[in-house]
């Protein structure tokens, strides 16, 4: 249904009657609004015939009755982002954006993610599971401190926890537990953080992010003012490149396709560390994959259309 290989649109009539779906019911459901809300304006303007559906539990009813020729997802999280609502598409006929049942499922589950980046010999810090049953000394002497913690199957960096001392730990995963049953330890990688936004075939130009917070967490992402984006992200030609072939063969390793976003940290040492993929990447006046098209000279209204045209 999706692929990389589309064709392209010579009038905004090739795409039929549009549904971008947003909100949904996840944790990243405000931030599903905005960048669903910008999703229907910039298509609006290119003369789309383009409706915005808020993906309740009903949704599937409402794309049926709408009889739409093709949808453009804008769900953060779980239900939208986790290859559920992508089943449902296939199920219906229905072409839609991003990434496919597969490639959904894996890149929300960042356990099975990080195992398959291991098997394919691609650099991922190192990790354990996290349970009730877990010797929190010993698992803070085998990874070493800081340590991430973080929900398996949540975005936006929801629940996740930079733990800098041992007696922290058993609060960090309670938190986390909260959120998901399943709970992830990972080494804590020192040094700076980047980002691939990739647009069919190509990977568009690297942004590095630097916040003051002790991480990039959903504060610094969607609320602080104090966030810088640097684009060009400062690396010489050659490391760019690398972490850009990284970064495609991550994606396409857990199956995705379509559009997407892969996060790295890069070490002190100047080696890139892959840390996770966004399948639907936020589309709002804070998101990274915007500004990395801008970089490439693509402006916003022509990104939603040429993600659309993936859907072709």
């Amino acid at each position: 249904m999706n692929n990389n290989n589309s064709r392209h649109a010579s009038h905004s009539q090739d795409f039929g009657k549009v549904a971008v779906l947003f909100g949904g019911w996840s944790g990243e459901r405000e931030v599903s609004l905005k960048s669903g809300n910008a999703v229907v304006q910039g298509l609006q303007r290119r003369g789309v015939d383009v409706h915005g559906v808020d993906a309740d539990k009903n949704v599937l009813e409402k794309l049926a009755a709408g009889k739409f020729d093709r949808v453009f997802i804008a769900l953060h999280g779980r239900g939208g982002e986790d290859g559920v609502m992508q089943g449902a598409l296939e199920v219906l006929g229905v072409p839609y954006t991003g990434s496919k049942v597969l490639g959904s499922a894996l890149g929300m589950d960042k356990l099975r993610a990080k195992r398959l980046w291991v098997n394919a010999g691609l650099p991922t810090p190192t990790f354990r599971i996290m349970d009730e049953h877990t010797d929190l000394p010993g698992l803070a002497r085998e990874l070493g401190l800081p340590l991430i913690i973080k929900p398996v199957h949540e975005g936006s960096s929801l629940g996740v926890a930079k733990v800098t001392h041992i007696d922290e730990l058993a609060a960090a995963w309670q938190a986390a537990r909260t959120l998901d049953n399943a709970v992830l330890a990972e080494r804590c990688i020192k040094g700076g953080e980047y980002t691939a936004t990739i647009l069919g075939n190509e990977v568009l130009p690297l942004i590095r992010i630097d916040t003051p917070h002790a991480f990039y967490d959903y504060h610094a992402k969607y609320l602080a003012s104090d966030t810088r984006y640097l684009c060009p992200c400062g690396l010489d030609a050659l490391s760019e490149q690398t972490m850009q072939t990284i970064a495609m063969q991550a994606f396409q390793a857990l199956d995705c396709s379509g559009w997407g976003r892969v996060d790295f940290m890069r070490d002190e040492q100047g080696h890139p560390w892959l840390i996770e993929v966004n399948t639907v990447p936020g589309m709002t006046d804070h998101s990274l994959a915007p500004m990395a098209a801008r970089q490439a000279g693509i402006e916003f209204d022509e990104l939603v259309w040429k993600i659309l045209e993936t859907t072709l």
